[in-house]
């Protein structure tokens, strides 16, 4: 439908896997932390056909890409469950159906796309630069760069590897740069879980035994869930963790910056050596400082947990000051300073 109508394609908050994004017609998603280019246009766009979303707090980017309670956009909202809809905006049109069945009621239309079909070509090249190196990083050129774990990642492992990652600022970085392959290749909490990702991967793993599984887990996150480890031994998951350990509860610190600067409360963490941990466990670990040490750890991990059937646990012992691709946490705190003064 979205190819034979020049259409562009945004994913839901957590839903990244439904459409593969090396298609030209996939342009980021739609939840927290989007593009501000993609939620430009989509404020600006005359029509939106929101197939299957709550259109919730995430999706809406805080009740801000729509007017509430009547968008501005022709708004065709699609669910499955019919208590969804109008519940918060009253869209031009309500559709009580499940995707499939929409989708295939959909299979034959196509309309003159003409008036917009350079608009997803420049959406998409957007979203693609978006997925670059932030320049924040290319400032600070720290020694261990997240945006280039990924890339390494995007280097040795399949394209259907499948991503699992709990609730965090860490899971930016796979939300934001880490190229999702289809249907299936993403698993994550839309709730907001901390913790979700390494027993999601212990799921996703056994379930796809032959199938790469990757987790991305902050080390408050880990520390959630990460004896699920026994399990993941015990009953021959081979997989992933990379653990981001900056010290801290980084979300929550991020907004303790933003509304209250410089007073720190009950963020900062005294953690365990993860790797050792991991070895405890019956699995493999190793902890990295540097990007050259990850490139070389991550070929180890992979090989690791192929052969041995067990999980393989990279640290990364990531800078504080990384807490979001797009501003450090000094830059964060000076510029609450500034509001409030």
């Amino acid at each position: 439908f979205a190819k034979r109508n020049a259409l562009p394609v945004g994913a839901a908050f957590r839903f990244q896997e439904l459409m593969d994004h090396h298609d030209p017609h996939y342009v980021g998603d739609v939840g927290i932390g989007i593009n501000p280019k993609l939620a430009q246009r989509i404020r600006e766009s005359d029509w939106v056909l929101a197939l299957g979303p709550r259109l919730g707090e995430m999706t809406t980017s805080g009740y801000t890409l729509f007017k509430v309670p009547c968008p501005e956009q022709h708004l065709i909202h699609v669910h499955a469950d019919i208590g969804e809809l109008g519940r918060v905006y009253q869209a031009a049109q309500f559709i009580n159906a499940g995707a499939g069945p929409m989708m295939q009621a959909l299979n034959e239309v196509t309309v003159n796309s003409s008036a917009w079909s350079k608009r997803t070509e420049q959406a998409r090249d957007e979203w693609l630069g978006w997925t670059a190196e932030p320049a924040m990083l290319r400032e600070l050129k720290p020694a261990l760069n997240p945006w280039q774990v990924v890339q390494t990642l995007k280097r040795v492992c399949p394209a259907d590897t499948i991503i699992t990652n709990g609730a965090g600022n860490f899971a930016t970085w796979a939300n934001r740069f880490w190229p999702y392959a289809g249907k299936g290749t993403q698993v994550a909490p839309t709730s907001g879980a901390m913790g979700a990702g390494l027993p999601g991967a212990v799921a996703a793993k056994l379930t796809f035994p032959q199938r790469t599984v990757v987790c991305f887990a902050g080390d408050g996150d880990f520390l959630m869930t990460g004896q699920e480890l026994a399990t993941a031994s015990q009953y021959g998951a081979g997989f992933v963790v990379i653990v981001f350990n900056n010290g801290m509860y980084g979300t929550i610190r991020m907004h303790q910056e933003r509304e209250y600067p410089a007073r720190v409360s009950g963020t900062r963490l005294l953690n365990p050596d993860f790797a050792k941990l991991a070895e405890a466990f019956g699995g493999w670990g190793r902890v990295v400082s540097s990007n050259a040490e990850f490139d070389e750890a991550i070929v180890a991990a992979l090989a690791f947990a192929e052969e041995a059937k067990r999980p393989a646990l990279i640290e990364l012992q990531i800078d504080p000051q990384i807490i979001t691709p797009g501003a450090s946490l000094d830059q964060i705190r000076s510029n609450a300073q500034r509001s409030q003064h």
